[in-house]
């Protein structure tokens, strides 16, 4: 089971135990996979809040929603609109293929939330979008090559009208 012979090379380390680059891999290997766990669940827990603390009050029009748009002249159509593109965030934070486009929409959402706290309501509350940008921002960057999946099937399913059939 162990290397015994003469030929080893020096340093050499027990098969399958595999020495100080196995253990650095290991390492490695752990640090990722808690990496792409705590994303994960930044992400559900994101999803969670854009559902049920953002997107709810709007759609189901609770008075302090509906208060804060009409304050901005917005109605209750501008009231929906908002609420049902957090939850279709929400949901697409959750979808693999969609969410990095999901994380940075959502970012440019809370910019905009982010100006209007600033300007229509003295700044209160302002930093809240500041504080859910970041772990969007995190979530987009580190989600990126499922962009690129995602072009790809975009352009796949594009390749695939208009074409005459064989």
């Amino acid at each position: 089971m162990f290397r015994t012979s003469a030929a080893a090379p020096a340093g050499a380390s027990p098969v399958g135990t595999g020495g100080p680059a196995a253990a650095v891999h290991g390492t490695q290997t752990v640090r990722r996979r808690w990496a792409r766990v705590t994303l994960r669940l930044v992400q559900v827990l994101l999803a969670l809040f854009y559902a049920f603390a953002s997107a709810l009050p709007k759609l189901i029009a609770h008075p302090t929603a509906a208060e804060s748009f009409d304050r901005l002249g917005w109605g209750s159509a501008g009231m929906y609109t908002i609420g049902a593109l957090e939850l279709a965030g929400a949901v697409a934070l959750l979808v693999p293929v969609l969410q990095s486009v999901a994380a940075t929409a959502l970012s440019a959402l809370m910019v905009g939330a982010f100006v209007v706290q600033l300007t229509a309501f003295d700044g209160r509350n302002a930093a809240t979008p500041l504080i859910l940008v970041v772990p969007l921002l995190l979530i987009a960057r580190a989600r990126r090559r499922r962009t690129v999946e995602l072009l790809g099937l975009l352009r796949l399913g594009k390749g695939q009208q208009g074409r005459p059939a064989a």
